[in-house]
């Protein structure tokens, strides 16, 4: 049976081990000490007179710290055991652990304890198929450290680890031969810190040093400050509550702070996406404007200054394409892989202006909205200039870096995940449907910042012609009569991928689908053929490409739910709205802990329990943003002006909700709901 995997994490930085908090790096996993990108331990083993430990339980404190409460051998051996061990591992910006073992008996002990420590200086993009580095290993006795350094030309990564008490260090460990009295203990703190080395071997994190010492010191009161300006959440279902919190918390958790930039963003998910993605950092902010809103303007800005700028096919680049992901590994610094620095997604750039918009109406800040005035427009040009490939009026996309560019540049980017019923896939350039809503999302916006901020009505006008004419072509040709959905794309030359797609609920949340259609297209994601119980499938049984452990045919998202509830909401269609909400809510609550990226498809009545994908980060920002953004739809948070509008559809078997202090332009709101059966009750009563 698969043991267990634990992490820790502060930022991008975190660790992964077993649950006895040994550390052996394995094929297909990341396991490991990590920190932007780059894998500074892959073995990491505590052994007591030569035996490995066992687990007896585990205190999970918070997200950054563990304590791991072990025995020599195999755990059923000592009932009475005479010798015990705590390991205490947190991380900031770096990793501490503290070692204590612990002579139960009535007699003095010796014992020898053994850290077995090693590092490949992986590239997490190469997990799964590491290559062989050549590591410069440095024992230090007098200075109770281990170095361990990796070069290539200008990119330098090193490891030290140093012990507080004296060890005997080689080049595999640090050993520590001890005596301990009756009833006794002894302990010791081991303290890795990670280098980045760049150009004439200056550390690249030295600037964030002093931050970090901070961080370090503070981390804790960081978190309660962090749940403290959320608003607060009282829920009469069982585990809501907590739910909430671990989502908040799981938020927390995955924020940090970019090389050369001072503030925290939100990033992807753990383990394959711990750094700033366009994409899963701008829905994660929209998920969250109601909650934790602090976290638009750092990454509205960061978007911003990473603005594409220039042609430049390696990098997917065009002018006003806004950031696929930054990455510092090794593969992406030297173009061994996908730059470092990656443009190629068609969806990020529309986006990017429908947050800006959408913190403005919350937040009330002009002063944004002007500041960034010319990257947004950048990104509006982009839609025309650069979107436009066939000069059809559609957003399209190609990759311009043929050798590893991605081949799909949407949501759903996985290679197969854009086929029609038959599971052929289309030629290029590609206009997914889904993309279109955001381009005509973005320019109505766009209209709206360009007259009440920018002072320039003649362009608004413009962008709203332009919206008005893109939602009209796009219902006449993505429009499928005889299946009553919208195609999932258009190919070329203009013909329709028929496959039936969770894309459709995108289009609700976008406003692009005529009003009435709407209903048919809700009652398509509601249907046996979409809706597995435990939420949307990103395609449809009954299609040939049809599968349930497909990343993008037919797993269910929570993050891909949570826009669909809120557009179905949108057009008023609040039965359709509650069921998948409430759908999402039950898989996280049967569930527990983290709210994973992705589960499969299949049908709720076989698995009765939500079944994971192997390769789902877990925690993941747009799945704990989901269960935000889920709770604000069915409680129907709008800023309406200077005021909050609340105009809820909660699920049935939820009874009673309140949301307070819910921050924005009007200060502090609070919401309250209830779902119909227990208003029903009530009146009856």
């Amino acid at each position: 049976m698969k043991q267990e995997l634990v992490h820790v994490i502060a930022g991008n930085l975190f660790a992964i081990g077993d649950a006895q908090g040994d550390i052996e790096s394995a094929p297909q996993a990341a396991v490991g000490l990590f920190a932007y990108d780059t894998r500074f331990l892959s073995h990491w083993v505590l052994r007591i007179d030569g035996e490995r430990t066992n687990a007896l339980s585990r205190d999970d404190l918070t997200y950054f710290e563990t304590r791991f409460f072990l025995v020599p051998g195999v755990a059923s051996h000592y009932v009475d055991a005479d010798v015990s061990i705590i390991r205490h591992r947190s991380v900031h910006d770096c990793l501490h652990e503290n070692i204590t073992v612990l002579n139960h008996s009535s007699q003095p002990a010796e014992y020898t304890v053994r850290v077995e420590m090693a590092s490949d200086f992986a590239d997490i993009v190469e997990v799964g198929q590491v290559r062989q580095r050549a590591v410069e290993v440095t024992a230090d006795p007098a200075g109770q450290q281990l170095v361990l350094r990796y070069q290539r030309d200008r990119f330098v990564r090193k490891t030290t680890v140093r012990s507080t008490v004296p060890a005997e260090v080689d080049e595999k460990g640090m050993t520590f031969r001890i005596r301990i009295a009756p009833e006794g203990k002894w302990e010791t703190d081991l303290h890795v810190s990670v280098i980045m080395g760049g150009e004439e071997g200056r550390d690249l994190r030295a600037g964030l040093q002093s931050h970090q010492q901070e961080v370090r010191t503070g981390m804790r009161e960081d978190l309660t400050q962090w749940l403290e300006r959320a608003p607060e959440l009282v829920a009469e279902r069982a585990g809501l509550e907590e739910l909430y919190g671990r989502s908040l918390a799981d938020l927390a958790a995955l924020r940090y702070r970019p090389l050369a930039y001072p503030q925290r963003v939100p990033i992807g998910g753990l383990p394959w996406a711990m750094g700033l993605f366009g994409r899963d950092s701008i829905i994660t902010c929209l998920q969250t404007m109601a909650f934790t809103p602090e976290l638009a303007p750092s990454t509205l800005r960061m978007l911003a200054l990473m603005q594409g700028g220039q042609l430049d096919d390696a990098l997917d680049e065009e002018p006003g394409k806004i950031l696929a992901h930054l990455r510092y590994g090794e593969t992406g610094a030297f173009g061994d892989r996908t730059s470092a620095l990656y443009y190629g997604a068609a969806d990020t750039t529309p986006l990017f202006v429908v947050l800006l918009d959408e913190y403005e109406r919350w937040s009330g800040d002009a002063d944004l909205v002007r500041e960034l005035r010319h990257p947004a427009r950048m990104a509006l040009d982009w839609i025309d200039e650069y979107g436009d490939l066939t000069g059809d009026g559609y957003v399209r996309y190609q990759r311009r870096n043929e050798r590893d560019g991605a081949i799909n540049q949407c949501w759903k980017n996985s290679t197969d995940s854009i086929v029609d019923a038959h599971g052929q896939q289309p030629a290029f350039p590609r206009a997914t449907c889904e993309l279109q809503g955001y381009a005509y999302d973005a320019k109505r916006r766009g209209a709206r910042l360009a007259r009440e901020f920018w002072g320039d009505p003649g362009y608004a006008d413009r962008l709203e012609r332009e919206a008005a004419a893109l939602k009209e072509r796009f219902n006449r040709d993505f429009w499928l009569p005889h299946r009553g959905y919208y195609a999932l794309a258009l190919d070329p030359y203009g013909a329709p991928v028929d496959a039936l797609s969770s894309n459709i609920g995108h289009l609700l949340w976008s406003g692009i689908v005529e009003d009435d259609r709407a209903e048919a297209v809700a009652e398509h994601l509601v249907g046996p053929r979409l809706f597995s119980g435990w939420g949307v499938r990103t395609l449809a049984k009954e299609q040939r490409p049809y599968n349930p452990v497909g990343t993008h045919l037919g797993a269910v998202w929570p993050s891909d739910n949570a826009l669909i509830v809120a557009g179905l909401r949108r057009y008023g269609l609040d039965a359709q709205a509650a069921r998948v909400a409430g759908g999402i809510f039950d898989m996280a609550l049967t569930l527990g802990g983290e709210v994973p990226e992705v589960i499969a498809g299949y049908e709720r009545s076989l698995t009765t329990y939500p079944v994971q994908l192997a390769t789902s980060c877990r925690p993941q920002a747009w799945s704990s943003g989901a269960l935000l953004m889920l709770l604000g739809t069915i409680l129907g948070l709008r800023p309406t002006g200077d005021n909050l509008l609340v105009n809820p559809a909660v699920p049935e078997g939820f009874g009673r909700l309140e949301l307070l202090d819910i921050p924005g332009r009007w200060g502090h709101s609070d919401a309250y709901a209830r779902d119909r059966t227990t208003e029903r009750r009530q009146r009856l009563h």
